[in-house]
């Protein structure tokens, strides 16, 4: 059975820094595209970040472009998000997620059960 946890979740300043990690279990990362979500509130869940199996391509939604740096240590078999020059409109419960299938982006499956996000002006 596939887990994912995220942590590093808290409570900064605007124009401070987090790094989120999202553990896996019962898989070994190193085949699968993995992605993070975020979702606040009264708001749909919406793209992030994601990074191909090889670690090689990464994409990133327009609003996070340049501040937010997603990444992978498949020995660890963890998937970070750095995430700087927080803004307010970041607050968010962030998400990892996984597809069920290798090697592909999208169709993510597996999802972990979030961690808080909250930056404060």
């Amino acid at each position: 059975q596939v887990q994912l946890v995220e942590s590093g979740g808290g409570l900064v300043q605007a124009g401070g820094s987090l790094r989120l990690s999202c553990a896996a279990s019962g898989r070994t990362l190193s085949t699968y595209a993995m992605a993070w979500f975020r979702q606040a509130p009264g708001k749909e869940r919406e793209f992030v970040a994601a990074i191909a199996w090889s670690g090689g391509s990464t994409y990133y939604a327009d609003s996070v472009k340049g501040r937010f740096t997603i990444s992978r240590d498949n020995a660890k078999n963890t998937v970070y998000l750095q995430m700087n020059s927080l803004k307010p409109e970041d607050t968010a419960v962030y998400y990892c997620a996984s597809p069920s299938r290798p090697f592909i982006l999208g169709k993510y499956d597996y999802w972990g059960q979030g961690t808080q996000v909250t930056v404060s002006s």
